[in-house]
């Protein structure tokens, strides 16, 4: 390498969010960062470093991962650094044990700063939507940041700036179930349901922590250079003009980030040589025979939620590959578990079209499987632009934060059709989901291709 081509080689320091939907695209990003050939540092928590999934080999010596020591927080539990160790209710706690890793971070950014060879100096922070108080640490050293945001660009849009709310302030359920006042060209009708918008009340106040989400999110976006969203033009048309209008700051799209070892569908493990036993299940079915489900590791699901959804399916008589997760609340379910929380006999009168699989699940590889015709999802972004990827038109049952607005939009663009739910509650029963992984999620298959096809 030239000395001309050294000096354009970048030191970038990446601090997601302490939840491995964060987490992994962070990592994602780095490996591609390291592949242009820049020196990436990951910073989490020890037990988050730890649970991450290998570097490549090639890759690892510019990717280091550096585990800033997690701080005591009443009423967390012990050993809980991410959003999988804690139900929903304790984490905002967890964002108060975000705000403790302060003090460690500006410890590690003096002594890379200090570095009297440079090689550890970073030229950029890139953070994510929560870590309010590190921008001020950053300019303190001369060290520029940018935020990278892991969630749908329209919803960032829907909540707005911090001058939009103090123009057209939103304090009640009914102000979040209408499209934003202040943004005549929001490329959508879409809003929350009466039973979403709670969650969207409750940003805008101050939590365990002291700080409002949104708070969190206004601070990030005004102290940062520009924002990197992970979507891209062809998924959120216009939006990116919008964004950067609104919040008078670049808005910049990063493409999907997919991870390319699994996209080819093999779901081999690299290291073992072992296919998937659940892609050698979906290898004995008929191409896009299968509907795909899973409903995220954190959706708040409840025991009759699981039960509507399962007969549901079983009165659809279609073929289905269950990613099952725990409900909210409880342990990582054991197979006896998995037999308790469905209704009694259900894997057995599904046995000869359906798995339920509570280990993990290479979902990338599932998309792209072709026996694979559909896909039933909680609407998080990450899976719904993988599902995009691969033409897999979507049943969608979104439950919390901008999984209810991406339903929405999706349901717009002719890719999916959203369960019905109570508005108040939002209950769903047996035969919605019934109806819905039936024969509707085969008529939306050829206008999901054209869709993303043309963008």
């Amino acid at each position: 390498m030239d000395e001309a081509a050294a000096s354009t080689k970048l030191n970038v320091v990446l601090f997601p969010w302490l939840a491995f939907g964060h987490m992994i695209p962070y990592l994602e990003l780095a490996k591609r960062l390291a592949a242009r050939g820049h020196a990436v540092t990951f910073l989490s928590t020890p037990r988050n470093v730890a649970r991450l999934p290998p570097v490549p080999a090639d890759l690892s010596p510019r990717v280091r991962l550096v585990a800033l020591p997690a701080p005591v927080v009443d009423g967390l539990p012990e050993g809980a650094e991410s959003t999988a160790d804690v139900p929903p209710e304790k984490q905002e706690l967890l964002k108060k044990a975000l705000d403790g890793l302060a003090a460690p971070f500006a410890a590690f950014l003096a002594d890379a700063v200090a570095d009297d060879g440079g090689s550890r100096r970073p030229d950029w922070i890139v953070m994510d939507f929560c870590h309010h108080w590190l921008p001020a640490i950053a300019e303190a050293h001369g060290v520029p940041c940018a935020a990278f945001l892991i969630v749908q660009a329209a919803w960032i849009a829907f909540l707005g700036p911090r001058w939009a709310q103090a123009a057209h302030p939103r304090t009640t359920l009914e102000d979040f179930t209408a499209p934003p006042r202040w943004c005549p060209s929001f490329p959508s009708a879409v809003a929350y349901r009466r039973h979403e918008a709670g969650w969207a009340v409750d940003a805008f106040q101050p939590n365990a922590s002291g700080v409002s989400d949104i708070e969190r999110m206004w601070q990030i976006i005004e102290r940062t250079r520009f924002t990197i969203y992970r979507s891209c033009d062809e998924v959120e048309p216009g939006v990116f003009a919008l964004l950067t209008d609104l919040f008078r700051k670049p808005a910049i799209p990063a493409g999907a980030l997919l991870q390319p070892d699994l996209a080819d569908g093999d779901g081999s493990s690299r290291s073992a040589g072992v296919r998937s036993e659940v892609l050698q299940w979906l290898d004995r079915q008929p191409p896009k025979s299968t509907i795909y489900v899973a409903l995220g590791s954190e959706a708040p699901l409840t025991a009759c939620n699981l039960h509507e959804l399962a007969l549901g399916l079983e009165l659809a008589g279609v073929r289905f590959l269950w990613a099952f997760r725990k409900p909210s609340g409880m342990s990582a379910p054991t197979n006896t578990d998995v037999a308790e929380l469905l209704p009694a006999g259900f894997e057995d009168r599904t046995r000869g079209h359906g798995l339920v699989w509570s280990g993990w699940v290479p979902q990338v590889a599932v998309l792209a499987h072709a026996a694979v015709g559909a896909f039933l999802t909680h609407c998080g972004w990450g899976s719904t632009i993988e599902s995009l990827l691969f033409e897999r038109p979507l049943v969608m049952l979104p439950f919390v934060v901008d999984q209810g607005l991406i339903a929405r939009t999706m349901a717009e663009r002719g890719v999916g059709v959203e369960v019905a739910r109570d508005e108040g509650d939002g209950s769903f029963g047996r035969d919605e989901s019934r109806r819905r992984c039936g024969a509707s999620w085969w008529r939306n298959r050829e206008r999901c291709s054209r869709v993303t096809r043309r963008g």
